[in-house]
């Protein structure tokens, strides 16, 4: 299966522009990686539910480490606003996104990954094209109505997201979709709207446009996606 990862963990992807912190590379991973990786995936699987406090001993102690990493690890989810903090109460996991949030980082996403898109499919390498076909592989195996579909799912849809954003070549679009897709995410884990089957179909028609080095196909198929996303997501919030 392809694992979840922050762009820390991958060595094959370049790091956010100095000063971004959390998505600079190193030798290895730190006290505060540790941290980070670990807050998000809490968030991003809604074991942190939306508004929850985050009690920082407890994680401190969960992960066997001191609470100043923990600190800095919300400081840095702090600056992509998936926690906030309150004087005298302390962090928070970020409220649940409205439906009118969720249409605008729709809008967004439409502006920016169909370029994305074409810019990876021109410059996809051979190890780029080997972890897509591992992402295929992992997305043809999840069948609908399968009780761990929709996180297998979003694991393989979460990585190959992340290596358009990254093999575009350009951080700045790097980050900004990486942010997005955290918070689309997390919604998406609260109304269940991804359809494994649909989607992984889609997601095919990308990835075979990338492996061809196909811009244009790859332009069209990731907005075509993007579209059929955005209407399972319509559909879902209209019966919620």
């Amino acid at each position: 299966m392809v694992p979840i990862v922050s762009q820390r963990e991958n060595p094959t992807i370049s790091s956010s522009p100095a000063g971004n912190g959390p998505h600079q590379s190193g030798p290895g991973p730190t006290l505060v990686d540790r941290a980070y990786d670990y807050l998000l995936t809490m968030l991003m699987s809604v074991e942190i539910a939306p508004g929850e406090r985050i009690a920082i001993d407890t994680i401190a102690r969960q992960l066997g480490i001191s609470q100043t990493p923990v600190r800095e690890a919300l400081s840095q989810l702090e600056a992509e606003r998936l926690v906030f903090k309150t004087t005298n109460v302390g962090y928070r996991a970020s409220p649940q996104m409205t439906r009118e949030e969720v249409r605008d980082l729709y809008t967004l996403r439409q502006l920016i990954e169909p370029y994305a898109a074409a810019r990876a499919a021109e410059l996809m390498t051979d190890e780029s094209i080997a972890l897509l076909q591992a992402i295929d592989r992992d997305m043809s195996d999840v069948v609908d109505g399968d009780a761990r579909a929709y996180s297998r799912f979003a694991e393989a849809d979460a990585a190959l997201h992340r290596l358009i954003a990254t093999g575009s070549g350009n951080r700045l679009i790097a980050d900004t979709i990486e942010r997005l897709h955290a918070h689309l995410h997390i919604f998406r884990a609260l109304y269940r709207t991804n359809a494994p089957n649909e989607a992984a179909a889609e997601h095919r028609r990308i990835i075979d446009a990338l492996v061809a080095h196909d811009a244009a196909a790859a332009e069209q198929a990731v907005r075509a996606h993007l579209e059929r996303s955005q209407q399972r997501m319509d559909a879902a919030l209209a019966i919620a």
